[in-house]
């Protein structure tokens, strides 16, 4: 099954896998940001930060199985502020270049929900919710890496900085795990913990995409050449696209089959298969 993308609910398609990739590189959907479509139960559109970071661990857990035993996770997840505004649904601030419903919901738990326990301009702290839940569930949690934009989204709020980082988190699902320090080595010294990576939107996708620059030591340090990179939340295609130039072969799951055009402008059509989940 190398080089396929399985169209479907992750949580639905992920026990389809055969093959097992050496190393996972994802960004799922971050809580309360955007609306995908109509389907229901979407992952991120959850009604709690709770409620959000128990999918996310059913969801790695069936990466996990996916996985070598020496294999390893690496996780972009980016964080929200709980700003209650009865009624309302917007995202806060605007993440992507589309002015589309997806990215302005009229509906947004994180902004709609009067939630316990979180008080008014609360960042909600979600990239380390999620890390203490998969290290609870058995992940070993080995590095949280600092992706810092040069270029971040402006904001308009007067009253803190403007955040120009996101989390990319290390897990393994071995004490002992696969990772090449050398392929990644930053003149003579040992690449260190804060990555500066401009942001590069893709107008043509419609939804953030993390840079092809941000993934590559991951691939280098994570895999060997014709090992397999799994990415459940494919999106544009970035992993498979990067995974492809680095002699890695790649497998994933991709909710939107509309998707699948996108995909195959970066992904070589000689490389790319589909397989429905239901076929």
């Amino acid at each position: 099954m190398k080089d396929t993308i399985l169209y479907g609910d992750c949580r639905d398609t992920l026990p389809a896998f055969i093959d097992k990739a050496r190393c996972c590189i994802t960004s799922p959907p971050y809580y309360g940001l955007r609306n995908y479509g109509d389907e229901d139960n979407q992952i991120g559109q959850e009604q709690t930060p709770e409620e959000y970071i128990q999918e996310m661990v059913k969801v790695f857990r069936l990466v996990r199985d996916c996985l070598t035993d020496d294999g390893t996770l690496w996780l972009n997840i980016g964080d929200s502020y709980y700003n209650y505004r009865p009624g309302k649904g917007q995202a806060l601030v605007q993440q992507t270049v589309s002015n589309s419903k997806q990215d302005l919901p009229d509906k947004c738990a994180r902004r709609g929900n009067k939630l316990k326990g979180y008080k008014e301009k609360d960042l909600i702290g979600i990239p380390w919710m999620l890390a203490f839940a998969l290290r609870a569930d058995g992940w070993y949690l080995r590095q949280d890496i600092i992706w810092s934009k040069g270029n971040p989204m402006p904001e308009s709020v007067r009253d803190r900085c403007t955040k120009s980082h996101e989390y990319l988190f290390l897990l393994s699902k071995s004490q002992n795990y696969y990772f090449d320090v050398d392929t990644i080595k930053e003149q003579s010294r040992r690449k260190r913990s804060v990555w500066n990576v401009n942001v590069k939107p893709n107008r043509q996708a419609h939804f953030a995409t993390y840079p092809p620059e941000l993934i590559t030591p991951c691939i280098l340090a994570g895999s060997e050449e014709n090992d397999i990179v799994l990415d459940p939340f494919m999106g544009s295609g970035t992993t498979a696209m990067v995974s492809r130039a680095l002699g890695r072969y790649y497998i994933g799951c991709e909710l939107h089959e509309e998707y699948n055009n996108l995909i195959q402008e970066r992904v070589p059509v000689n490389i790319l298969s589909t397989i429905s989940p239901t076929g």
